[in-house]
C-alpha cells in the first residue's frame, strides 16, 4: 500500500531530510586520501544523534553501521571498517539515513579522493545528471515508469548501465515503503504519482554491466565485471507544486 502524507508529516520529513542532508554533507567534507570509512561513519552516527535523531541504517536488518559506505567497484551497502582505508584516485559512495519524531530520510551521493580518472568524473557527474533527469518526472500524474524511463535513458545515451536488481522506493514512517522506484522502466507503466507520496530516487549507474553480486559478508554489492560504479540520492516529496528535494540541504 502507498501511503500518501499530510501537511504535518511532510514538515517532520523536512527535518528528517535535513539532518540526513547534514550528516552527509559532514562526511563528504572529511572525505580525503587516508581516512578510514569507519571514521567517516562515526562522523554521520555523532551528528544524526546530535541533533536527536537516530541513524536509520543502524541495525536495520542486521546492518552493523550508521551508513553504507561503498568504494569504487562497490555499488552500496558496503561495511565501513578501520581497514579500508581511502586513497588517492578512489570514488566513494556514503548512503545515509536519519529516523526523526516517527519518520526517515533517505540520501547518497558519490564523492572523489583527490584527484580521479577522467573516467571515474564522467560516471560521477552523469549519475547525478540520471538522479535530476528522474526526480524532474516526480510530478502529480505522472507515473513510476517515467522517472526510471528517465534515469536509463539518460545512462544509456552515455555509455553506463542503470543497476536492475536494486531500485529506489517508497518512504516515510518506514525506510522502505511500497512503492518500488526503478532506474530504468517504460514510460507510462506503473503506480500513479500523487501530491503527499515521498520516494527516495536513487539512480545506481555502473560503468560496465548492469549485473551486481553480494560478497561473502551478505552485505556488499559490486559489480560483476569489477568496474565503477556510482549512486546519487536523495528523499522526495510529490506536491502540488513539483519535486520538493527533501535530503538537499541547499533546497529545503
Amino acid at each position: 500500500m502507498i501511503k500518501l502524507k499530510n501537511k504535518e508529516q511532510l514538515e517532520i520529513m523536512k527535518l528528517a531530510g535535513r539532518i540526513t542532508g547534514e550528516a552527509l554533507y559532514l562526511a563528504g567534507e572529511a572525505v580525503k586520501e587516508g581516512i578510514s570509512t569507519l571514521t567517516l561513519d562515526k562522523i554521520v552516527r555523532s551528528h544524526i544523534e546530535k541533533r536527536g535523531a537516530k541513524p536509520s541504517f543502524l541495525g536495520y536488518g542486521g546492518f552493523p553501521a550508521s551508513a553504507c559506505i561503498s568504494v569504487n567497484e562497490q555499488v552500496i551497502h558496503g561495511i565501513p571498517s578501520d581497514k579500508i582505508i581511502l586513497k588517492e584516485g578512489d570514488i566513494v559512495k556514503i548512503d545515509v539515513g536519519a529516523y526523526y519524531k516517527g519518520f526517515h530520510g533517505d540520501a547518497a551521493r558519490t564523492f572523489a579522493v583527490g584527484k580521479v580518472s577522467d573516467e571515474a568524473a564522467r560516471l560521477m557527474e552523469v549519475t547525478k545528471e540520471c538522479f535530476y533527469k528522474g526526480a524532474a518526472q516526480a510530478v502529480a500524474d505522472n507515473r513510476i515508469g517515467d522517472i526510471g524511463a528517465a534515469v536509463e535513458a539518460h545512462a544509456s545515451k552515455n555509455g553506463f548501465s542503470p543497476v536492475r536488481q536494486y531500485v529506489g522506493h517508497g518512504i516515510g514512517h518506514e525506510l522502505h515503503e511500497e512503492p518500488s522506484v526503478p532506474n530504468y522502466g517504460n514510460a507510462g507503466r506503473g503506480a500513479r504519482l500523487y501530491p503527499g507520496m515521498v520516494l527516495a530516487i536513487e539512480p545506481m549507474i555502473n560503468v560496465g554491466t548492469f549485473s551486481v553480486k553480494v560478497l561473502a559478508d551478505k552485505w556488499t554489492v559490486v559489480t560483476a565485471d569489477g568496474k565503477l560504479s556510482a549512486h546519487y540520492e536523495n528523499t522526495v516529496a510529490i506536491t502540488e507544486n513539483g519535486p520538493l528535494l527533501l535530503t538537499d540541504i541547499e533546497t529545503v
